[in-house]
């Protein structure tokens, strides 16, 4: 059955969101009839919305059913026994032409005490932003419950956040239980546990599609938040070309940045995962395991674990997130609230722009 995988590619899966732009369409895809596209999930196992496959004798079929079939052969023998059947990770594109919700995501204690599956960890890398755009990034300074219930219930709670003004190449890790939003003209790449929960907080009073104002989570908020500030979330790496530069290791995902216009080779003998390359900018082709899949902005690959190495080869310049779980990195997992940057890995505070 080994001779049978190959790298797969996943037909996109378009979200209308009220705050979403139309940035993903100068990526090359059509949405139409959408009036926009918020988010582009590119590699799903979250039910009801897995990802189909595009290419080879595989297409049609989801990446979960795949999973059924080949097993640790397609995630990793450590990663099959972990997580089963579905798909760990959800990896996508969001544009935001109007700001998100503030909110916040549980952590796996306090998501499974709720009757879920795990929490939400998840990391950010900017692909562009406008010059005023800003993001929330967890609290300024260290408030309490009831001083956050107080600035929340005034409509003042903009106050006590942590802004940051993201730029192209800026990355950002947030973990379960930090507060946090998008702000307006931002693309950015987003990876994440396979998780949909969201816990809604404060929404600048904006009405749906229906003209209703959307539902906020006040109270399932509180259990989750880190009510600890933010000192410095931004994750600070040095850019190296034609090599792989590491943005995140934790025990939910591990990403790294390739930023090339030379072929690369990389040996994953020794790597018990699959490993998923989302471009960001240029063209690139993925060959492993005698098969060549093209990739280019906004498309997701995912080569098998099976497969030893990887020779991906750029069409001129090209940016892409190599993203895995590293079955090594369990040992560090978080039994209670996971709420700082323990896991984060950075690097020499000269970050790329």
């Amino acid at each position: 059955m080994d001779n049978l995988l190959y790298p797969l590619k996943f037909l996109p899966l378009f979200k209308q969101k009220v705050w979403g732009g139309n940035k993903i369409k100068s990526l090359g895809f059509d949405y139409d009839p959408l009036p926009n596209c918020g988010e582009l999930w590119t590699l799903s196992g979250v039910e009801g919305n897995e990802s189909v496959v595009e290419n080879g004798f595989l297409a049609d079929n989801h990446i979960n059913e795949l999973i059924e079939i080949y097993m640790g052969e397609l995630v990793g023998e450590k990663n099959y026994d972990h997580f089963g059947t579905e798909f760990p990770l959800l990896i996508k594109l969001i544009d935001a032409a109007d700001r998100l919700s503030i909110q916040v995501h549980p952590d796996d204690t306090l998501a499974r005490r709720r009757g879920l599956d795990n929490g939400k960890t998840e990391m950010w890398y900017i692909i562009d932003a406008d010059k005023s755009s800003e993001i929330v990034d967890g609290f300024e300074q260290e408030v309490t419950s009831d001083e956050y219930r107080q600035y929340l219930a005034a409509g003042h709670l903009e106050r006590l956040l942590h802004i940051e003004h993201p730029q192209p190449g800026d990355t950002f890790f947030i973990p379960a239980g930090r507060i946090h939003a998008i702000g307006s003209g931002i693309l950015l790449a987003e990876i994440q546990q396979k998780s949909d929960c969201t816990y809604r907080i404060y929404d600048y009073n904006r009405p749906d599609s229906d003209g209703n104002l959307r539902q906020l989570h006040t109270e399932e908020a509180l259990d989750a938040i880190d009510f600890r500030p933010t000192a410095n979330g931004k994750t600070h790496y040095t850019y190296r070309p034609n090599s792989t530069t590491p943005l995140a290791q934790c025990p939910y995902f591990t990403t790294n940045l390739l930023v090339f216009d030379k072929p690369l080779h990389k040996d994953f003998s020794s790597l018990d995962s699959f490993v998923a390359y989302l471009c960001v900018e240029g063209v690139a082709a993925i060959h492993s395991l005698g098969t060549v899949v093209p990739i280019h902005a906004g498309e997701c690959v995912l080569v098998p674990a099976i497969a030893d190495s990887v020779d991906i080869h750029p069409a001129g310049k090209a940016r892409l997130l190599e993203v895995y779980i590293d079955p090594k990195q369990w040992q560090g997992e978080s039994q209670g609230h996971s709420h700082d940057n323990d896991w984060l890995v950075e690097f020499n505070p000269r970050a790329e722009r």
